[in-house]
C-alpha cells in the first residue's frame, strides 16, 4: 500500500511539513506547485525555496513571503494595517483559490479543526473568532501547501510518529502561554504526543491541525520499502537537527497494530448479569468481548470474560468490567495482530441493494456479505439464508 509515513521527532510545522513534501515531487511536479502557489494571491503570498543543513544534515526549507515579509518576521512597522482574519473571511477566501475542489474542501476542514480548538480555548462561538497566528496568510500558504502537495503525491495512507511538541513558553498575541500552547492541546486531543528538553515551541497549532485532519493513525514507523524519503528544515537553530521527514514507500497491506486483552475469571454472577456486562462493553466499542467456560477453584464451573480494545482505552474497559462484573481483579495483556484491510461497496441484485465486504492483504482477497442486507431479504422473502447467498454468487 503506497504510504506517507510522517516523523515528528522534532514536531511539526505547517511550513515544515511542506518543505519535506516537496522533496518528494519530480522537477516537473516542483515547477507546476510553485507556479500554482505563486499566482493563488496575486502578490500576497510567494514561496522562496532553499537548500539548507541542520547538523550537517542537508533538506529544504521553504521562506512565506506574505505582503513582501517572510514568515516570523516583525510585520507591526512595515504593515501597520495588517489585520487579523475571521473564520468566515478566511473561508471566503479558500473558496476564490484556483484549485481542485477536494484540495480547496481539505483546506477548510483544516481551518475548521483550527477553528473549533480556537472557540473552546477561547470560550467563544466560532462566529466570533478572529485568528491570530494561524490566521495570516502565512498560515493559509502553509496550509494551503500542504493540501496540494498531498494532493499531487496521493499517497494511499498517510501514518506519523507520536508528536514532540516541546517545552518552555511560547509568546503569542494573549501573551506567555506553556507550551504546548492550548490550542495546541486541543487540537491534540486524542494523539500521542510529548515533551522535550529543547525550550521552544516545535508543534504549532497549524502543524497539530493539519496532522489530526490527514493522518490515519500514529503509530512507530511500519516495515516500509522506501521509495523517497523528504526533510524539511525549520527556521530555528537547536542541539538537534530541527526538521520533519517524510518516507514515501510501500508497506504490505494487511495492518499490523497492538491490542489490549484484559481477562477475568467469573464464578458468583447469573445469567442476565453476564449478559447484561457484554452488552454494555461492545456498546462502549469494544473491539471484542466473550465469554469461555472454565473450572475454577474446588472444581465450581465459571468463565472467563476477553474483553479486546484499543491501547488508549484500557482505563475505560477496566471501569467498566469493576463496574458491572462482580471480579477484584483483572490481567492485562497487550498483543500485537494483524488485521486485513477492507472496503464496503453497495450492490445492486434483483433482490435488493446488498452491502460487501471485501478484505485484502497478505495476497488474500475475500468478500462476504453484511449478515443484516441478506437476513432482511431472507425474512422478506420467506427464504433461508443459504438460498439468498446461493443466488448472489455470481457476485461474489
Amino acid at each position: 500500500m503506497k504510504t506517507l509515513y510522517i516523523e515528528c521527532k522534532m514536531g511539526t510545522a505547517g511550513d515544515m511539513l511542506m518543505s519535506a513534501l516537496y522533496e518528494l515531487l519530480d522537477d516537473e511536479q516542483k515547477s507546476i506547485f510553485l507556479d500554482t502557489m505563486n499566482n493563488l494571491c496575486g502578490d500576497d503570498i510567494r514561496l522562496e525555496i532553499s537548500a539548507k543543513s541542520k547538523c550537517g544534515i542537508k533538506g529544504t526549507q521553504i521562506d512565506v513571503v506574505t505582503l513582501g515579509t517572510v514568515e516570523g518576521q516583525d510585520i507591526s512597522h512595515s504593515h501597520p494595517h495588517h489585520h487579523h482574519y475571521s473564520y468566515e473571511e478566511i473561508l471566503d477566501n479558500i473558496e476564490t483559490l484556483k484549485l481542485p475542489s477536494p484540495v480547496k474542501l481539505n483546506i477548510k476542514s483544516i481551518y475548521g479543526i483550527l477553528g473549533e480548538a480556537e472557540s473552546k480555548v477561547h470560550n467563544q462561538p466560532l462566529s466570533q473568532i478572529h485568528f491570530h497566528e494561524v490566521g495570516s496568510l502565512d498560515a493559509l500558504a502553509d496550509i494551503t501547501g500542504v493540501c496540494l502537495l498531498i494532493n499531487m503525491i496521493n499517497p494511499a495512507q498517510i501514518l506519523a510518529s507520536p508528536v514532540n511538541v516541546g517545552n518552555g513558553t511560547v509568546s503569542c498575541a494573549h501573551g506567555i502561554l506553556p507550551v504546548p500552547a492550548p490550542a495546541t492541546s486541543e487540537i491534540l486531543h486524542g494523539i500521542p504526543y510529548y515533551t522535550d528538553t529543547i525550550q521552544s515551541e516545535l508543534c504549532t497549532p497549524t502543524g497539530a491541525a493539519i496532522l489530526k485532519f490527514f493522518v490515519k493513525k500514529f503509530c512507530d514507523m511500519p516495515a516500509i520499502i522506501t521509495n523517497d524519503i523528504g526533510i524539511g528544515l525549520g527556521h530555528k537553530d537547536f542541539e538537534k537537527a530541527n526538521m520533519v521527514r517524510v518516507f514515501m514507500g510501500d508497506v504490505a497491506t494487511g495492518t499490523e497494530d497492538s491490542i489490549m486483552e484484559l481477562t477475568t475469571n467469573l464464578d458468583d454472577m447469573t445469567g442476565e448479569e453476564l449478559a447484561f456486562a457484554l452488552e454494555i462493553l461492545m456498546d462502549n466499542g469494544a473491539l471484542d468481548a466473550f465469554y469461555t467456560n472454565i473450572h475454577m477453584k474446588k472444581g465450581r464451573p465459571g468463565y472467563m470474560l476477553t474483553v479486546l480494545c484499543k491501547p488508549a482505552d484500557k482505563e475505560l474497559f477496566t471501569g467498566l468490567i469493576f463496574k458491572h462484573t462482580s471480579t477484584r481483579g483483572i490481567r492485562y495483556c497487550l498483543k500485537e495482530r494483524c488485521v486485513l484491510d477492507y472496503t464496503i461497496d453497495s450492490l445492486e441484485t434483483p433482490l435488493g441493494n446488498i452491502r460487501r465486504k471485501t478484505s485484502t492483504g497478505r495476497d488474500v482477497v475475500k468478500s462476504k456479505f453484511e449478515y443484516d442486507d441478506i437476513a432482511k431479504i431472507a425474512r422478506e422473502e420467506n427464504l433461508s439464508l443459504r438460498e439468498v447467498i446461493n443466488s448472489l454468487t455470481k457476485y461474489s
